[in-house]
């Protein structure tokens, strides 16, 4: 079974929490894997990296993001691990429905480096 974006966003969406569970990376590597696609675990902070191992590609900066993209966002103060989330094509979904790629105020307000992951 190849990749099925729509199946991974599906699973994303109906397994979002009302807020962060701080397990990011854990939710969206069981988006992609109801997506079809085998992903090992990781902090977010590496999970660029697992994505590159199954066959995504890194997108180059400022690429707009398109449906079944994935995030990966480098860690601030107070958040060493970083934070990863999907995209529906309108709202990001990590463990929770964001209000934005960034996953609150402390990252809004930081606007740290990140990577757009997409399979091609």
């Amino acid at each position: 079974m190849g990749w099925d974006k729509d199946a991974a966003v599906q699973w994303a969406k109906n397994h979002a929490q009302p807020h962060s569970t701080s397990f990011c990376a854990r939710y969206v590597a069981r988006a992609v894997v109801a997506g079809g696609v085998r992903v090992t675990g990781a902090n977010a902070l590496d999970f660029g990296g697992s994505l590159r191992v199954v066959g995504f590609t890194e997108m180059s900066n400022n690429t707009e993001p398109v449906k079944g993209d994935i995030a990966v966002i480098q860690p601030i103060p107070g958040h060493p691990y970083g934070h990863t989330a999907i995209y529906d094509g309108e709202s990001w979904y990590s463990d929770f429905k964001q209000r934005t790629m960034y996953p609150g105020s402390a990252y809004r307000a930081l606007k740290p480096d990140y990577k757009i992951y997409r399979m091609l």
